[in-house]
C-alpha cells in the first residue's frame, strides 16, 4: 500500500483523516442505501471514501448481524476483496475449500452412504485466490470497518426502515422523496438524488418502483444449521455432497475455526400451494434427517449455533432500476435494486452473497463517476443492463443445479459404472461457481473483440485475470491485478512488444508520450487541472525482460509520475515478467510477444478493451464515450 504522499503519516494507514464536512445534511443526501446486507455494505464502503458524496445507509434490524445466513465466498469475490484491501485478513480467518467429495448410497447396503468421488475444488490457474467459507457477519465487519475508518466516518442508521418512496421524474435535483420510520414510530422525510434498495427479497424499494420478482419455487423444504458436532464421518472437514437412497441429500460445508460445520439438509416435498411454514418443521427435524443420511456413520450435535428452514425459489425482476424500457432514451435512473431485492436463488450453489456484492461493485464506481462529475448520468443505464444478464445466468444455472442434486440415481450410477450426475455437473460448473463466467456484452463500456488475439487470456468483458509480475523499482514479486483498488480509477496496462525496454523511440515510449502530452490524450482530456496525473486513469507498463535487464531511469516519465504536494515520484507503475518462477505473464495470458498491446480495465476489474500499442485514436474515442471532458 502507498501512503506519506502528502506528508509523513505516523498513524495506521488504514484509518484516513476525517474530512471536514460542517454542512453535511441527513435529510438531503446524494445516495440513500436501504439495507445493511452484503450488497448495501459493499456499496457503502465504496461511497464512504468520497467526502464530496453525501451517503446515508439505513437498516431495519436493531444492529449488525451476528451469525447465520450466507458463508461461501468464491474466488471472484476474493479478488474483489483484494481491491478493498481485506483479502489477506479473510484468508487468515476463513476455512479454505480445497477438495470436494461426493457420496451416494452404498450398492451393497442402500441405507448406508459410500464415497464415490473427489475433485479439486478450484482448478489450477483459475485464480490466485482460494474459495473460502466464513461467517457472513465477518464480511459485514470488514465493510463496516472500511466505512468507519473512511474520511466520511460513515455508519449505518439501525432500527430504521423505508416505508415510502416517490420519484418525481420532472425534478431538476433530488427527485426522490423517502419516508423513513424508526422502531419507535418516529418518521422522517428525506430527499435523495439516488436510492439503492439492498433490502432483501421483500424489498420495499423494489415495490415502490413497481418491480416484481418473477419465477418459480421448487416446492422443496430445506433446513440449514451451523453445528458443533461429534462424528466419525471421514470427510467432516471437506466440502461434501451426499445423496442418500430415501432420505434426501446433504451439502456439508466445513466452517472457519476448525470445529464448526454447516449442513444443508433436504427435508419434505411441499405441495404446489403449500408454504414451508405450514409444515411446522424445526431443528429436531433437521437433526433427525441428518442422522439418517449419515448412516453408517454416527452424528451427534453438541451445540446448534444457528438454524433455519426455507423453501427454494428462483426469481428475477424485469429491471434493476426505475426507468421503464420505453423511457430509457428520455430518462436516467435514480432508483436501483441490488442483491436479493432483484434476484433470489438456492443457497446450495453458494452464489447469493457473491452475486449481491458483484451488483454493488458494478454500481458503486458508476455512481461515484456521475456524482463527482466524471461521467454523465446516462452511464447508470449500464447497471441494469449488465447485472440483470449476470443474474439471469445465475438463476438458470442454479435451477439446473437444484434439479441435478435432487435427481434419483440411474442404474449405471448405482452400479458404479459411471460417476453420479451431480459430480459431473459440479466439475463442469467450476468456473461458474468461482464467479468467473460473467462476461459483459459490447457497449460504451466494453469494446469490440477486433484485437482480442493480441491478449487471448484477457477476455474482453470478463474480469481481469491477474498473473504474477515483478515490480521493477524494488524487485517485489506480486500479482499485477493487485494494483487495482476499489475506487473510480480506470487502468491502462501497456504490455511491451519484443525488445522494447521503454527507451526513446520504442512503441511504449511513443504511447506514453501521447498519453502524457498530446491534447487528444484521454488523460489530458479527462484529468482536471491540479489533479495527479493518475487520478482518473492509471497507466502501468509491463515488460518482457527480467527486472535486472531494464533500466528504471530510462523509462518514460509517464510511468514515473511525480505526484502530491511535494511532487514525489510514484515508483509503482512499472513491472517485468516473472522469469525466475517461470510464471511469465506474457505466456500465461497469451499476449502477443511481437506486437504487445494495450489492455484497458474498468474500475470493477473487468476488461474493457484490447488494442494495439499505436491505436491512439481508438483509445481516446473509447474514453470519450464514458468520461466527460474537463473544462
Amino acid at each position: 500500500m502507498q501512503f506519506h504522499l502528502n506528508g509523513f503519516n505516523s498513524c495506521d494507514p488504514d484509518i484516513f483523516k476525517a474530512a471536514d464536512r460542517p454542512m453535511i445534511s441527513k435529510d438531503m443526501v446524494d445516495v440513500l442505501i436501504v439495507g445493511c446486507g452484503p450488497a448495501g455494505l459493499c456499496l457503502a464502503a465504496q461511497l464512504a471514501a468520497y467526502p464530496e458524496i453525501n451517503t446515508r445507509i439505513v437498516e431495519q434490524k436493531p444492529g449488525p448481524m451476528e451469525k447465520g445466513q450466507a458463508d461461501g465466498i468464491n474466488v471472484r469475490s476474493m479478488e474483489m476483496f483484494q481491491a478493498f484491501g481485506f483479502a489477506d485478513k479473510i484468508k487468515r480467518e476463513s476455512v479454505w475449500i480445497n477438495e470436494t467429495t461426493f457420496w451416494t448410497p452404498n450398492p451393497d447396503k442402500q441405507e448406508d452412504i459410500k464415497r464415490v468421488g473427489r475433485v479439486q475444488d478450484v482448478e489450477d490457474g483459475l485464480s490466485e485466490m482460494p474459495h473460502i467459507l466464513i461467517n457472513q457477519p465477518r464480511i459485514h465487519d470488514m465493510y463496516l470497518d472500511l466505512m468507519k475508518n473512511s474520511p466520511t466516518r460513515l455508519e449505518p442508521d439501525y432500527a430504521t426502515q423505508l416505508i415510502d418512496l416517490v420519484v418525481d421524474p420532472e425534478a431538476d435535483d433530488y427527485p426522490i422523496t423517502v419516508t423513513l420510520e424508526k422502531v419507535d414510530g418516529e418518521r422522517e422525510i428525506i430527499k435523495a438524488r439516488y436510492v439503492v434498495g439492498c433490502d432483501g427479497a421483500r424489498s420495499n424499494v423494489r415495490k415502490s418502483i413497481g418491480g416484481k420478482l418473477h419465477g418459480d419455487a421448487a416446492h422443496q423444504a430445506w433446513g440449514v444449521m451451523d453445528v458443533l458436532a461429534v462424528t466419525d464421518f471421514p470427510d467432516f472437514r471437506m466440502k461434501s455432497i451426499i445423496q442418500s437412497s430415501h432420505d434426501g441429500n446433504i451439502l456439508l460445508l466445513p466452517r472457519e475455526g476448525g470445529y464448526l460445520t454447516r449442513l444443508y439438509v433436504e427435508l419434505d416435498k411441499l405441495g404446489d400451494d403449500e408454504r414451508v411454514a405450514e409444515r411446522g418443521l424445526d431443528i429436531d427435524d433437521i437433526l433427525a434427517k441428518a442422522k439418517r443420511v449419515f448412516q453408517p456413520y454416527s452424528f451427534e450435535a453438541k451445540e446448534v449455533v444457528w438454524w433455519s428452514i426455507y423453501e427454494i425459489g428462483h426469481r428475477l425482476t424485469d429491471k434493476f432500476d426505475d426507468v421503464p424500457t420505453d423511457q430509457v432514451g428520455s430518462r436516467t435512473p435514480c432508483v436501483f435494486t441490488a442483491g436479493d431485492a432483484c434476484h433470489t436463488h438456492s443457497p446450495k450453489a453458494g452464489q447469493g452473497m457473491n452475486v449481491s456484492m458483484g451488483d454493488a461493485f458494478n454500481l458503486g464506481w458508476k455512481l461515484i463517476s456521475v456524482l463527482t462529475g466524471r461521467s454523465a448520468p446516462e452511464l447508470l443505464h449500464s447497471y441494469s443492463n449488465e447485472r440483470r444478464a449476470a443474474a439471469q445466468g445465475l438463476v438458470e444455472a442454479d435451477h439446473k443445479w437444484s434439479r441435478t442434486v435432487g435427481a434419483q440415481q440411474t442404474e449405471a450410477e448405482k452400479n458404479g459404472e459411471e460417476p453420479p450426475r451431480f459430480q459431473k455437473e459440479f466439475v463442469a460448473n467450476l468456473p461458474f461457481t468461482g464467479g468467473l463466467t460473467i462476461q459483459y456484452e459490447p457497449s460504451a463500456l466494453i469494446g469490440k473483440t477486433t484485437h482480442q488475439d493480441l491478449a487471448k487470456g484477457f477476455d474482453i468483458g470478463k474480469r481481469f485475470h491477474s498473473a504474477p509480475a515483478i515490480r521493477l523499482s524494488d524487485a517485489k514479486p506480486m500479482q499485477l491485478g493487485h494494483t487495482i483498488e476499489a475506487n473510480q480509477q480506470w487502468h491502462i496496462f501497456v504490455f511491451a512488444g519484443a525488445n522494447d525496454q521503454g527507451t526513446l523511440g520504442g512503441e511504449v515510449e511513443k504511447l506514453c508520450d501521447f498519453l502524457e502530452n498530446n491534447p487528444n490524450s484521454p488523460i489530458k482530456k479527462h484529468t482536471r487541472l491540479n489533479e495527479d496525473i493518475d487520478s482518473v486513469i492509471n497507466v502501468c507498463g509491463v515488460f518482457q525482460q527480467g527486472f535486472r535487464d531494464v533500466a528504471y531511469d530510462k523509462m518514460p516519465s509517464m510511468l514515473r509520475p511525480h505526484k502530491g504536494k511535494y511532487g514525489l515520484c510514484d515508483y509503482e507503475k512499472i513491472f517485468c515478467a516473472d522469469q525466475k518462477s517461470g510464471h511469465d505473464i506474457f505466456d500465461l495470458r497469451n499476449i502477443d510477444r511481437e506486437e504487445g498491446c494495450i489492455v484497458i480495465v474498468r474500475p470493477d476489474q473487468h476488461v474493457s478493451y484490447v488494442l494495439p500499442l499505436d491505436a491512439y485514436e481508438e483509445l481516446s474515442n473509447f474514453f470519450a464515450g464514458i468520461l466527460l471532458t474537463t473544462k
